[in-house]
Formats: structure tokens, C-alpha cells, sequence
């Protein structure tokens, strides 16, 4: 574990205090944390410590905002078992440059934009970065196990996949849980903590979790909550250009948080998402 750096914290920040489209707790949102989510593996579900959905209440209209509206139209374009291909029909391939040009509008992408170019991380050129986020995040690639392209970085982070029909796998996203949670096909099972991370609070946008979907479990997932689309991709787009390391450690706003990030073949997001190490 690497300790904080304070120039990527600084970076972090200013994406946090330009996040005009963040919702805001017990306002535009309320959760219900419930009790802890017992042990969990696949095929064996634990005991379920939550008999309420996480969400009690959302107000869709943020839905309507162009960022969150481009970011939606994304998340039924995926097959969700790890090994079935991905085909991107030319209508997904338009619904990706949408949302790419859609977060390119943003003040976060803007900043992180500016850093990683005086970086030499990123091209100067906005059509060349778009295809650097493209790549990063779009282009399919084979996770281990299948023969041929199954899986992206968005699809993993922000849609969620199943292994062997059991294991729930990614899924890092409060809309997708949201959304999902509403159509009936996710329980969620209670909150995680353990002797490193404090117990989440309803007022917070990190937490950790436990849930099933499609007959899958998700033993412990950590996601923020109520940020933005721009946000997330953002900061997940600067520790993995920034950072060889699969963990990196920031300070901003109230939170100390990791935020894991693997690497797939040096120029594809693995995986990525936050854990919450305290509140500041």
C-alpha cells in the first residue's frame, strides 16, 4: 500500500468540489444501511442482513441530466456472463461516443484532462484523448478463462458481470445498483465492515456492501454513492494513468480512501473502485 499522495489528493479534490452533478444525501437520496451482511460465498448466501432495499428513495430527475442520461443508455449493451462475447453494434459504438463527448463537456473531465496532458499521460488533442478513454475503457478484451473478447473496462466497473453463474464479479456503480435494485433483480444483503474500515454512514457517498444479482452474490463490493458519472470516470481514469500500482491512496473531502485499480495488459482497466480506509 502506497501512502497518500498528496498531488494526486489535491487533483482528487478539485474533481470532488467541481462535481456540480453530485446528489446530495437525504435530499436527492436516502439509503437504508440496515444491519451487517453475514458471510457469504458462492453457493452459500450467508445470512441476509438487510430485508429492505439500500435505496428507500431517488430522485430520478438528475436521470434526465446529459451525463447521467448518456451513462444509462450504456448499461443494457452488455452480456453479463464472463465468456459470452461482446458484440458492439454500430448503435452501442454511437452510445459510447455520446457519453465520451457527453463527460468531455464536464469541468471534472476538463481538469483531469489539463493534468494528465502537463503529465504527458494523456495527448493534448481533445479527439485524441476521447480514444484514449475509448481504449482504456471500450475496447473488448478476453478476461482470463475465455478465448475470445468477453469484457471491458466499463462493462466490469460500472455494469457488472457473473462468473459460473454464481459469483458476481466488478459491479462498482450506485446507478446500475439503483436501477437494478428497482427492477427486482438485486437483494441487497446488508453492509460490510471489518477491522480496517469504519462503518459506513447514510450521509456518506462511500460504502461497502453485499448483494446478489442474478443469482449470483457479490460478497463485498465497495462503491461511492450519489457522485456522478464524470466523477467516477475521472478519478478512475487518473490513478490508472498516474499510478502503476494497483492501489492508491488519496485524501479529499471527508473520506481517506484507496481506490484499487489493476491493470489489463498495461492499457486496459481490470477493475477499479474505492475502499474506504477512514472519515477525515
Amino acid at each position: 500500500m502506497n501512502d497518500s499522495d498528496p498531488q494526486l489528493s489535491v487533483v482528487a479534490q478539485e474533481l470532488w468540489d467541481n462535481d456540480v452533478n453530485r446528489l446530495q444525501p437525504g435530499k436527492d437520496y436516502k439509503i437504508s444501511l440496515q444491519g451487517k451482511a453475514g458471510f457469504a460465498q458462492p453457493g452459500n448466501n450467508g445470512n441476509d442482513g438487510a430485508f429492505l432495499p439500500l435505496f428507500a428513495f431517488v430522485d430520478e430527475n438528475i436521470f434526465k441530466k446529459e451525463t447521467f442520461h448518456a451513462f444509462i443508455s450504456l448499461l443494457d449493451n452488455y452480456e453479463s456472463d464472463a465468456g459470452e462475447p461482446e458484440v458492439v453494434t454500430p448503435e452501442e459504438e454511437f452510445e459510447i461516443r455520446r457519453f465520451l463527448d457527453s463527460v468531455m463537456k464536464t469541468p471534472i473531465m476538463k481538469i483531469v484532462h489539463r493534468y494528465l496532458a502537463e503529465k504527458q499521460l494523456s495527448p493534448k488533442d481533445l479527439s485524441d484523448f476521447k480514444q484514449q478513454l475509448h481504449c482504456i475503457w471500450f475496447e473488448l478484451y478476453a478476461r482470463k478463462g475465455s478465448s475470445r473478447p468477453d469484457s471491458s473496462g466499463f462493462e466490469h466497473v460500472f455494469v457488472g458481470e457473473t462468473r459460473g453463474g454464481r459469483t458476481v464479479i466488478g459491479f462498482h456503480n450506485w446507478i446500475q445498483l439503483y436501477m437494478q435494485e428497482k427492477l427486482g433483480h438485486i437483494d441487497y444483503k446488508g453492509y460490510n465492515v471489518d477491522a480496517k474500515s469504519p462503518t459506513p454512514d447514510e450521509n456518506k457517498h462511500i460504502m461497502a456492501l453485499q448483494f446478489s444479482w442474478k443469482n449470483g452474490i457479490k460478497p463485498k463490493g465497495s462503491i461511492f454513492i450519489g457522485v456522478s458519472p464524470e466523477f467516477e470516470f475521472a478519478l478512475y481514469t487518473l490513478c490508472f494513468l498516474t499510478s502503476p500500482n494497483e492501489r492508491v491512496k488519496l485524501s479529499f473531502s471527508l473520506y481517506e480512501v484507496e481506490i484499487v485499480c489493476h491493470h489489463y495488459n498495461q492499457k486496459h482497466i481490470g477493475t477499479t473502485y474505492p475502499v474506504l480506509i477512514k472519515y477525515l
